[in-house]
């Protein structure tokens, strides 16, 4: 038998995690997104805007968008009513050598595209760097996983414990489909949502849910 001491990153991660499954009514929804048209553009925004966009700068500023249009994906439950928070602050998930770390890009709803962008780098590279401080970490009030990277079509998400809604993001996968009656090849994506039904309805978390798949859908209404 072979023991595997747990460091202290992944006991507070398990405790947190544990209190969350615990303590939230979650329900579950997923969407496909076709982001064809925007992994068509990024290459050329590197050029006009200056920075390298990320599909992960681009999910932090659309669920920016998104939490600020429908504020109860970032409302907690407090007592016998909802607390709905001050800020947008997108916590996203990062593979650090220490273990998994969420650094927070505060404010998202107010930021531009590049400036998401630039913070998004200066954030991984921070977490894998083990050079986030307290403030970094702090204040999320809605979160972001995304394991496109490893090659995961679609999961379902944990609600970290201050938040009441996480959106999980999947790989782009090359699809065949039939579109106005033709077979065209598309780069299709999954997007699951998690939420506290104590919080938020069904109803209003496909709204938000959908607002998301538009967005990715349409990328020029978010260039900014």
């Amino acid at each position: 038998m072979h023991h595997i001491q747990l460091t202290r990153i992944q006991k507070l991660i398990g405790r947190r995690m544990l209190k969350s499954k615990q303590s939230k009514a979650c329900f579950y929804l997923e969407a496909k997104a076709d982001v064809t048209g925007l992994m068509a553009i990024r290459p050329r925004l590197r050029k006009s805007l200056g920075v390298r966009i990320t599909t992960n700068a681009f999910y932090i500023h659309i669920l920016g968008l998104a939490a600020q249009k429908y504020p109860l994906v970032v409302g907690r439950l407090q007592g016998d009513g909802i607390t709905i928070a001050d800020r947008i602050n997108v916590g996203f998930a990062v593979n650090a050598p220490q273990g998994l770390v969420v650094p927070v890009v505060k404010d998202a709803a107010d930021k531009t595209l590049p400036e998401i962008a630039h913070e998004e780098k200066l954030l991984t590279d921070k977490a894998r760097d083990n050079q986030l401080t307290l403030e970094e970490i702090e204040g999320e009030t809605i979160a972001l996983s995304n394991l496109g990277a490893y090659g995961i079509d679609s999961f379902l998400g944990i609600i970290p414990p201050p938040a009441s809604t996480i959106l999980s993001v999947g790989n782009v996968i090359h699809t065949v489909v039939c579109r106005d009656g033709e077979i065209a090849a598309r780069k299709i994506v999954s997007l699951s949502v998690a939420a506290d039904r104590r919080v938020l309805s069904e109803i209003y978390a496909a709204e938000f849910l959908n607002y998301i798949k538009d967005r990715l859908q349409n990328p020029q209404q978010v260039i900014t």
